[in-house]
């Protein structure tokens, strides 16, 4: 997304992206909360579901767009293995602390970029080889596989993150044709859909805490998403995206305080590597103005 000289307002850009990552890290933390007293896969299927209500102002744009075969086959496709990532991420928010999941979730935007080379088309200059490279030694350093036990739970992020990239390069397909709004609000619901056989196979009737926290996870995504808008369309990624570091930060602190779960500082460190990777990467490409390359961008997406 670029920014117009008028309009360029770096202070508002990184206010409204630390904005966003506050309401990103409240909303895994209140998944978190959740513990294992319902199946992640009914989780995920509630939290969609009760997005819905979100999609109300958007209806008469979503009805009004005249969508082609293609586009509904797009928009199936995406709903499946979007609906696969959040399933994973809700069942690695079980598994492993919060601080490594938003270090490993950095991993989606590295993803998007080698997507974007491999079935886009795009340029995958050295530069931006050699940030593929860092960030792929940050997940090491993360994992730090034959010195401790890569878990389930980690498996599953690597999962979430390159689902999600897939998500992610879908959408940017479909907004050759269609406003980016009516995209998003296609994702929620046949996310949803996607999930409703999944959802059906462990169904337990939920407690109505559970569905009051399942239903702020929703608020507290969406209002990521909206802070995440106006966060790029005040400043370019390049200077809005160092500030997502504080996820990180928020999420170890949170993990530590609140969940009592151990400061790896190694996975701090793995997880700065990351970020500062794309960062650069999304750098670059703001100092070479090449506008049609895709801008690597860290968002939960859930």
């Amino acid at each position: 997304m670029t920014t117009s000289a008028v309009s360029y307002r770096p202070l508002a850009g990184m206010f409204w992206m630390f904005a966003a990552g506050l309401s990103f890290v409240v909303m895994t933390a209140l998944v978190k909360s959740l513990g294992t007293t319902m199946s992640p896969i009914q989780a995920a299927f509630i939290r969609y579901a009760l997005g819905l209500v979100f999609l109300l102002p958007a209806l008469r744009s979503i009805l009004s767009t005249h969508l082609t075969s293609r586009h509904l086959t797009l928009f199936g496709l995406r709903g499946i293995i979007h609906a696969f990532a959040v399933m994973l991420w809700f069942y690695a928010m079980t598994q492993i602390p919060l601080a490594e999941v938003t270090a490993m979730n950095y991993m989606t935007p590295v993803y998007v970029t080698l997507g974007a080379a491999l079935f886009l088309g795009e340029p995958l200059a050295f530069r931006r080889i050699a940030a593929i490279l860092v960030a792929l030694v940050g997940v090491a350093i993360i994992l730090r596989p034959g010195i401790r036990e890569v878990s389930t739970g980690h498996l599953a992020m690597l999962g979430t993150a390159l689902m999600l990239s897939g998500s992610y390069l879908l959408a940017k397909l479909l907004v050759r044709d269609i406003p980016p709004s009516v995209v998003v609000a296609h994702l929620s619901i046949w996310v949803t859909l996607a999930l409703i056989p999944f959802a059906i196979a462990v169904w337990q009737t939920p407690t109505l805490r559970d569905i009051w926290v399942l239903f702020l996870v929703a608020c507290f995504a969406t209002a990521g998403h909206y802070f995440m808008t106006l966060a790029l369309q005040a400043a370019p990624v390049a200077v809005t995206q160092p500030v997502t570091f504080l996820q990180l930060i928020w999420a170890t602190l949170l993990g530590a305080l609140v969940f009592h779960e151990s400061v790896d500082i190694w996975v701090v460190a793995g997880g700065t590597l990351i970020l500062s990777a794309v960062s650069f990467i999304a750098w670059r490409e703001a100092v070479l103005n090449r506008s049609s390359l895709t801008t690597p961008s860290i968002a939960p997406k859930l």
